[in-house]
């Protein structure tokens, strides 16, 4: 694997001692579909997350990025190879995971409130503690709520709402269990541009108040520069790892570093990487 480092932040810095002891580790995963002629999905995928870290995984259509998601997840088991969360190999899906997609998958007849609401209610009819803590969550799900500026909207359904407005409020439900890991599936991918770099910061304001692990998987080179403290680049199907790199730029982050001529080069040079995947791996002029 050939790593493009930049200078360390005092961010990764202090990550260095998590990267000694990773709280997301694969080694190896290969992950096939159907039998021996079936389809190699993934080969030799190795990399590690260190707790509170920041990153972002990108490459071509059909690399494996969502079913690297599905793996540390626990949704899905690997062929082979080993993946370890927390120190924990994972065998069966993780309770201390939240999860956001693209599409944010709403249930239309439950308010604002109340979709955010969901996972704690899922959780606590599993333990058979339906009614257990219930002011609890409600209060926290209305703070989640003024954070992202919609605590004039619990009461409102999803179809009363904008694209935007309903993708905080799936990262508001993503958050309700206070997950150690965050999973995030092309979340701002069905947006427009202005919402979605609206949302960047949003994001990146929750990741730092709250305080958890975060893995997104995205094809905007942009957002997974501006949002990481690393980006793993993978190569086509089977996916492995070909390209890492370390994001220097200070935080918090604003829009204007995107016009600056490090990010032009840097998100370029991730380009070419995905361009030409079996090339030398370098800089781009």
């Amino acid at each position: 694997m050939t790593v493009v480092d930049t200078r360390l932040s005092p961010h990764m810095l202090a990550q260095e001692s998590s990267l000694s002891a990773p709280f997301v580790e694969l080694s190896d995963v290969k992950l096939m579909f159907g039998e021996a002629d079936g389809t190699m999905a993934l080969d030799g995928l190795s990399m590690t997350v260190g707790k509170g870290e920041f990153v972002s995984v990108v490459g071509p259509s059909g690399c494996g990025k969502s079913s690297l998601m599905k793996l540390v997840t626990g949704l899905l088991p690997c062929s082979a190879g080993t993946i370890r969360v927390a120190g924990d190999v994972v065998r069966d899906p993780l309770h201390i995971v939240g999860m956001a997609f693209q599409n944010p998958t709403l249930l239309p007849w439950r308010s604002t409130l109340r979709n955010v609401l969901l996972p704690t209610e899922v959780s606590r009819m599993k333990r058979r503690k339906r009614f257990g803590n219930r002011e609890a969550d409600v209060r926290k799900a209305k703070n989640l709520l003024a954070l992202v500026g919609l605590e004039d909207f619990a009461d409102k359904n999803p179809w009363a709402l904008s694209g935007g407005m309903q993708q905080r409020v799936n990262l508001c439900r993503s958050l309700i269990h206070d997950p150690e890991l965050l999973m995030l599936d092309e979340p701002f991918g069905a947006l427009d541009a202005f919402t979605r770099e609206e949302l960047w910061g949003l994001l990146q304001r929750l990741w730092q108040e709250h305080d958890f692990t975060c893995i997104l998987v995205t094809h905007d080179l942009r957002e997974a520069v501006y949002l990481s403290d690393r980006v793993f680049v993978m190569g086509p199907r089977p996916g492995r790892v070909i390209a890492e790199h370390r994001i220097d730029f200070p935080r918090p982050r604003s829009l204007d570093i995107t016009f600056e001529p490090e990010f032009a080069k840097l998100v370029k040079t991730i380009r070419h990487q995905i361009d030409r995947p079996h090339g030398a791996v370098g800089e781009v002029k």
